[in-house]
């Protein structure tokens, strides 16, 4: 797997713990386990452009203000949402 940041062929597989803003502003969020991509050489630790995506459209679409200062990945993205999908993305 290669680097973002620095093209290295080192960059691996992890997990971390990242803070995200709510859409709303109100309050950033901690997010445990989140699918990252380290990389060896540089020391960049990063999340893939799929992963920010999927992160930013599960809080767009969840209630938000139910939920603690600090979740898992996998909690957030397990919550329910209270439309199917981001009808206002449209980049696809």
């Amino acid at each position: 797997m290669n680097c973002q940041w620095c093209e290295s062929d080192t960059a691996r597989e992890t997990s971390n713990t990242v803070y995200w803003e709510l859409p709303d502003g109100t309050k950033a969020i901690e997010i445990q386990d989140t699918p990252s991509i380290h990389c060896l050489e540089c020391g960049m630790t990063y999340q893939t452009d799929n992963t920010v995506k999927e992160i930013e459209d599960q809080l767009f679409l969840i209630d938000a203000s139910k939920f603690e200062k600090s979740m898992t990945y996998e909690t957030l993205m397990a919550a329910p949402r209270l439309l199917k999908r981001n009808y206002f993305d449209f980049s696809k």
